[in-house]
């Protein structure tokens, strides 16, 4: 049950960062397909990053052995730092590119999922099967980007930069929270 709640929060943290970005986009009014191509875009970019970054995790894993858990957790309290330090500047224009298709669309997925690159790195010490925690944080990523598209108009640039400043602050408190966990033989 830990581990379950443990891998919610975490796809919870990645779908806020989801979050964010669709709200801008989403103040450009869009229709279903954009919505859709964007979702299943955000989605794949979270998944395909997670799995990367998993694989990077178990390599170092089995070079540093159970150090590999704690710098897992640190790189996911570093991705946090970095999305609240981000959020401090005054980031991108959102009207230089089209995020919802093309090149635009790639860039604007890449971007969101660098952050699952890192969680990705500490993933397999969470405890969660990997297809769960995967279903998990594409669940979590879908419903953030349709919520973000769908209420993006009404929220304002003003909600953007304080989601990706919150999810920033998750992830920090999660991988001080599982670092602990780990240390402390929690779950």
């Amino acid at each position: 049950m830990l581990s379950t709640l443990k891998i919610a929060v975490v796809a919870l943290s990645l779908a806020l960062d989801v979050f964010a970005v669709c709200i801008g986009v989403g103040m450009r009014d869009t229709d279903r397909m954009t919505k859709l191509r964007i979702g299943a875009s955000f989605a794949a970019a979270e998944i395909s990053m997670t799995l990367i970054g998993a694989a990077l995790g178990a390599t170092v894993g089995r070079l540093v052995g159970d150090i590999a858990g704690y710098l897992g957790f640190t790189a996911l309290f570093g991705v946090g730092v970095y999305m609240i330090v981000e959020t401090l500047g005054d980031g991108p224009e959102s009207g230089k590119f089209d995020l919802s298709r093309g090149w635009g669309l790639f860039i604007g997925a890449l971007s969101i999922s660098l952050d699952s690159l890192g969680i990705g790195f500490s993933i397999l010490f969470i405890g969660v099967p990997l297809v769960t925690s995967l279903i998990f944080i594409g669940v979590a990523s879908v419903a953030a980007t349709t919520l973000g598209l769908t209420l993006g108009k009404k929220l304002g640039a003003r909600a953007e930069a304080g989601s990706a400043r919150w999810a920033g602050i998750v992830l920090v408190i999660t991988g001080v929270a599982f670092a602990a966990a780990k240390y402390f033989h929690i779950g």
